[in-house]
């Protein structure tokens, strides 16, 4: 399939929903609202949403209900935003520029940042709990517990935490991997698994499509560590140079670049081998795992 048109043509849809579900910046709130909808709406190639839906179609066999799974991938936009506007802050990575833009708090100021970014993850359990998305509770229940443990302590939000404290200081391989799994594959994982998971996905389908967010999970950060590397500001549309620079443990420093990028390539081909309990319908799957491995920012 045409992976580019896939994901362009879902772009696009996740967009006019968050559109339409997140509130706009009017009265007493609108500066508060105003920060929250720079960033969520300044870009990004949406994959993490786009995952959620890919998901629930492979599951349903293309037939997944999609305004029940918008909710949820609306909430995992929400999530990531948020997460990236709190990583810029001085306190942690202290960039100036995140997607090409100027980063949320180069503009509204470290304490509206905060809150931006407050107001987003909030707002994702909002939409989480919406009567719109799954109707039955205990599924309802299970896709929000996912999440917040994806999100959480023992999930992306620590994986931050691993990834401050280990900065400048020799780590093993089995903590990075450690680091990585939280920090970022977590919410990949959780994206296609939450989307499977409101389609009716069985046991099986589930374990699959874990196996299969586990191991794309791996391989994007293996590329966003190479593509830190090897690419140009203007190409990433944040700097460069800043895990080295920061002293942060990447693979591209662990393993050197051709052996990163080897190791990314056998987690996309495992990625694909998890899929194959799945027909046709799995095939945008297939397309964002190669992708991924691709892509140049």
């Amino acid at each position: 399939m045409e992976i580019k048109a896939y994901l362009n043509k879902h772009r696009s849809v996740i967009e006019a929903y968050l559109e339409k579900v997140i509130a706009q910046p009017v009265g007493d709130f609108a500066p508060h609202i105003e920060a929250m909808r720079y960033s969520l709406f300044v870009g990004g190639k949406r994959v993490r949403p786009i995952l959620c839906i890919a998901g629930a179609e492979a599951v349903s066999g293309g037939k997944c209900n999609l305004e029940k799974i918008l909710p949820i991938a609306g909430a995992m936009e929400c999530i990531h935003t948020y997460s990236l506007i709190h990583d810029d802050l001085p306190a942690m990575d202290d960039d100036d520029l995140r997607r090409g833009k100027p980063t949320n708090h180069t503009i509204y100021g470290e304490a509206a940042a905060i809150l931006a970014g407050d107001g987003l993850l909030t707002n994702a359990f909002e939409l989480l709990s919406n009567e719109s998305s799954s109707p039955d509770p205990t599924v309802k229940l299970r896709v929000i517990q996912l999440i917040a443990q994806a999100a959480g302590s023992f999930g992306m939000v620590g994986g931050q935490s691993l990834d401050m404290i280990y900065e400048g200081k020799q780590v093993a391989y089995e903590t990075l991997k450690t680091i990585h799994k939280s920090k970022t594959g977590a919410l990949i994982t959780a994206s296609v698994v939450s989307g499977g998971l409101a389609a009716g996905a069985t046991n099986e389908q589930e374990q699959a499509l874990t196996n299969y967010g586990n191991n794309i999970g791996l391989a994007f950060q293996i590329i966003d560590d190479l593509l830190d590397v090897v690419s140009t500001t203007e190409e990433l549309g944040k700097p460069v140079g800043s895990d080295e620079e920061a002293d942060k443990v990447t693979y591209p420093s662990l393993f050197g670049i051709d052996q990163s990028k080897k190791m990314a390539k056998e987690a996309v081909d495992n990625a694909l081998d998890s899929l194959t309990i799945f027909d046709h319908h799995a095939e945008p799957l297939r397309g964002i795992a190669t992708y991924i491995i691709e892509r140049k920012y």
